[in-house]
């Protein structure tokens, strides 16, 4: 048998080791792990304490289901939505507020052209009524846009270092000072640097002070906790009473299964409608507008092209339901590593096609382990090192390998000896 060759493990062994320190190379696992929340079917679990309405204008004016009824294009749906008037999220609040939800959060920042002041009015007449009122704003890296906030409150207990969390000095976007005075800010940036489909951000820094996002401060208002009750360990944790634990990467980012929405209550404006309607009239809601009662209500307009992506339904309902991804040690990689490179010695006794189709049979079933790991016990495995360490071998061995004695004796060509005369 033939000793592996020390260079070969050695470039095994230095690729490896790239592959699991490079972060661009970290980046490509967000794909493979976006790629198994696609794919992967997860096990059922209970409802959380959240019911997300979507509001659009032309559910108010004819229910898309009725017979006959014609469906709006997609661009005339984006349109009315975007033109909702504040007596429709009047309207909205009037209906919620009889089922006694905890909080009530809008996604989307309420705030109206000058033309609509009156209604606006009648907006706010509702909006005070709301026991605990999320409002969405936006901030922004220009400080000269900046107007003042009196209710940013930032955290006290923090450790960790700070220089990854996205920074922020002004605002952008919020709603008038009326609707400010009575209501909590929520912060709905999603930084391109730090987010994405699966990545969404819990704490932000402003002006040096590290404030919760959208997402955090409705749970916080859920809970019925302050920014002083929270302790912060910045790439470990976020810890909150009652034995929470949010896990949180250095930049201030949650890993987010977006299949989790699916755990919320979903409702249109009409069906809050009609139920309350119901409800006057002396009958019984549904389940569950039941359920609403000291829960979190998330309002918005899906069909707005002003409206953010939906992760903040996904990551409420996961620091609810208490499921998070949890990555595999790194002793997995290592492991991975070490016995890849061990097995180099023996990869060189396979013929090359079998040792191609052994790495495309054994890529298949390590996807179909880790589709059965994320489904059911909310764990991944990363692809990156596994699988690329493999690979190289693969690759070190078919193309860079020396040929073993045995087959070099039988491709060299046989002496004949002279004949004797």
């Amino acid at each position: 048998m033939q000793r592996p060759s020390p260079w070969l493990m050695s470039v095994v062994l230095l690729l490896g080791i790239v592959l699991l320190r490079e972060p661009r190379f970290a980046q490509a696992e967000d794909l493979f792990l976006r790629w198994l929340l696609d794919h992967s079917e997860a096990e059922t679990h209970p409802p959380v304490a959240l019911t997300v309405i979507e509001i659009a204008r032309d559910s108010l004016v004819e229910p898309a289901s009725a017979p006959g009824t014609p469906r709006l294009s997609a661009p005339a749906k984006r349109a009315s939505a975007a033109a909702a008037s504040p007596l429709e999220f009047a309207l909205f609040l009037q209906a919620v507020i009889e089922f006694q939800p905890g909080v009530v959060a809008f996604e989307n920042i309420v705030r109206w052209r000058d033309r609509d002041k009156d209604q606006e009015q009648v907006f706010l007449d509702q909006a005070m009524r709301v026991p605990k009122l999320l409002l969405a704003s936006e901030l922004s890296n220009t400080a000269e846009l900046d107007e003042p906030w009196a209710n940013i409150l930032g955290f006290a207990q923090i450790t960790g270092k700070r220089g990854d969390l996205a920074t922020f000095s002004g605002m952008a976007r919020q709603p008038n000072e009326d609707l400010r005075l009575i209501s909590t800010a929520g912060f709905t940036n999603l930084p391109d640097e730090i987010s994405s489909g699966i990545r969404v951000p819990l704490l932000f820094l402003y002006r040096g002070e590290v404030i919760p996002s959208f997402a955090l401060q409705a749970i916080m208002l859920w809970l019925r906790i302050t920014p002083a009750e929270v302790k912060i360990a910045l790439g470990s944790h976020i810890e909150l009473p009652q034995g929470r634990r949010i896990p949180v990467d250095s930049d201030g980012t949650l890993l987010v299964d977006p299949n989790a929405s699916f755990h919320a209550h979903h409702l249109t404006l009409n069906e809050l409608l009609f139920a309350a309607q119901q409800r006057d009239r002396g009958g019984t809601p549904s389940p569950q507008l039941t359920n609403i009662r000291g829960n979190l209500v998330l309002a918005r307009l899906p069909d707005n092209p002003l409206s953010p992506p939906d992760p903040f339904t996904a990551t409420i309902a996961t620091i609810q339901g208490n499921k998070y991804l949890r990555r595999v040690s790194p002793i997995f990689d290592c492991a991975i590593l070490l016995v890849v490179s061990a097995s180099l010695g023996a990869a060189q006794r396979f013929d090359r096609a079998d040792l191609v189709l052994g790495g495309i049979a054994f890529t298949a079933v390590y996807c179909l382990v880790a589709l059965a790991l994320i489904a059911r016990f909310s764990v991944w495995l990363p692809a990156l090192l596994p699988l690329g360490a493999l690979w190289i071998l693969i690759v070190a061995v078919v193309f860079l390998s020396r040929k073993t004695p045995e087959i070099a004796a039988a491709s060299e060509p046989l002496a004949v000896p002279p004949s004797v005369a």
